[in-house]
């Protein structure tokens, strides 16, 4: 079922992870959806502005519309953020890097289009932790995505210890994310308090230079180098198996 014929149609266009090389993960089938569009909301505008330039070096930003739709975002007038679409105009929402609407608040603008009867097409593109979990030899059957873990040290604690019970108990892969600049805090604690049989993949910077993608057990991890994680993306993917 599509959306109503006199209204324009909300694309949900990934963005790359980083760098310089957009070509690596944007199809030129995006690119030709993107030329054709003049009516944005976007995570920030700063990044959204460089990817439409690198991906379409003439693309005409100055007659475009950016609407903010980020984590800072007080309050989200969805009715007024797609009052384009409304008149037949197309729209495009851009994350910040990645695939929109996951781990990202433009789920609830895609809410709205679908109860107003605008037609929703999300559009092929990179994801930090499909390709994490492609990787990892973990589970790709059954996974779980818990987003960013709580700061709190005994809350993290308790956190990484329910998410390997889980894991046991389900044959489940935990997938799981932390600030760049607290990554290396979160590695230490997971060698802490994870038993030295469950298996950790640590996935960084992918589809970029420097990309690092390795797994193994708490207990080979303990006895290995570890990688340098400081304000670098990255995933985590945890797996217990008793």
């Amino acid at each position: 079922m599509t959306g109503t014929s006199t209204h324009g149609k909300l694309y949900l266009i990934p963005t790359p992870l980083g760098g310089d090389e957009p070509q690596r993960c944007v199809p030129t089938f995006n690119i030709d959806i993107l030329g054709n569009i003049r009516y944005f909301v976007v995570e920030e505008l700063r990044t959204a502005r460089r990817f439409l330039r690198q991906v379409i070096p003439a693309f005409p930003i100055d007659d475009c519309d950016f609407q903010l739709l980020n984590e800072h975002t007080t309050h989200i007038n969805s009715l007024e953020m797609l009052a384009p679409a409304f008149v037949g105009n197309d729209m495009a929402l851009l994350s910040e890097a990645g695939l929109p609407c996951v781990a990202d608040p433009g789920a609830l603008l895609v809410s709205a289009a679908h109860n107003k009867g605008i037609q929703v097409i999300p559009l092929v593109g990179a994801s930090s932790l499909m390709l994490a979990l492609m990787a990892s030899g973990l589970s790709g059957q059954h996974f779980c995505f818990h987003g960013y873990l709580p700061t709190d040290k005994q809350q993290l604690t308790a956190k990484i210890r329910n998410m390997e019970m889980q894991s046991g108990k389900n044959n489940q892969s935990q997938i799981f994310m932390e600030a760049p600049y607290r990554n290396n805090q979160l590695l230490q604690q997971l060698l802490e308090v994870c038993m030295p049989s469950t298996h950790l993949c640590i996935a960084c910077n992918l589809t970029l230079s420097g990309e690092y993608i390795a797994t193994k057990s708490i207990k080979d991890w303990r006895n290995s180098p570890l990688p340098q994680l400081h304000k670098q993306n990255t995933v985590f993917i945890l797996q217990h198996n008793p």
